[in-house]
Formats: structure tokens, sequence, C-alpha cells
């Protein structure tokens, strides 16, 4: 393992763009593309707005915590809170599936952490609260191409 850290911030929506800066903070001596970039601030912001508002219904009493290694080029990453939890996890990552469709939620959150990650966990239980777990190996630093060469 090359790198290691724990972040926990209370659950309100403005620590969401918090955690992604954070975690791009962590991520940024790998040097990732646009889209490698793109892809992992969408797991981190999907993943950190579930615990905030379905684990803890915005309830600034509840504490998210993110835990993040790195091991040469590949992140993983467990975003876990202790609140609410999934009581039907099949269907929960269902795309389309929402519990709060009065909050323009798309259901697609699992869906999407799937698709942009390498590995995607999830586990909960009712009242003890969710952890989603991924990793993402990001590409070889490829040599730059400097002014003039082609």
């Amino acid at each position: 393992m090359d790198n290691e850290m724990t972040l926990s911030f209370i659950a309100i929506s403005e620590n969401e763009g918090l955690a992604r800066m954070v975690m791009t903070s962590f991520i940024a001596s790998l040097d990732p593309t646009i889209d490698e970039l793109a892809e992992f601030k969408t797991i981190v912001s999907e993943a950190v707005t579930n615990a905030i508002i379905h684990g803890y219904e915005e309830d600034a009493q509840g504490i998210v915590t993110i835990r993040a290694k790195r091991d040469g080029r590949k992140i993983t990453m467990t975003i876990s809170d202790e609140g609410r939890g999934i009581s039907d996890l099949e269907q929960a990552m269902e795309p389309l599936f929402t519990t709060k469709p009065e909050r323009e939620r798309s259901g697609m959150g699992f869906t999407i952490m799937e698709s942009f990650s390498d590995h995607l966990s999830v586990w909960s239980e009712p009242q003890k609260g969710t952890a989603i777990t991924f990793s993402k190996d990001f590409s070889p630093i490829h040599s730059k191409i400097t002014m003039g060469e082609r």
C-alpha cells in the first residue's frame, strides 16, 4: 500500500463537495485522465449523497466516513454510514428504483457507481447502516508530448 486516509464528516449536503474535493486531491498523484477523474468524482458524489439523503435523511447528527487506500495505480474506497440501512438491497440496486421520487432522485446511483468502477460491493443492514466499497484502476501515466513533437 502506497497511501491511506480516513475522512469523516457530518451528514449534510454541503459536505458532498468537500468529500469530492478531498478525494480528488488524494488521487492527484496518479495524474488521472479527465474521464477517469470525472468517473471517480461521480462515484464519490453518488455514494456520499446516498449516505446523506437515504442513510441519514440529512440529519446532521449522522457521520459519513470515507476510508481510501492507494496501492500502485489502484484506489479502493469505502463510504459508510450508520444510518437507516437498506431493507431490500437487491431492489435498491435495480436501475430506476428510488425511495425518494419526490426529491427527483433518478434511481440510477448504484448503476452509475457500478459502471464507473472496476469492482463495487454494497453491504447494508436495516438500522445499522450501509457501506459501499469500490475499486478503480487508473491508467498508466503516458509520457507527455512536448510542444513541437508529434
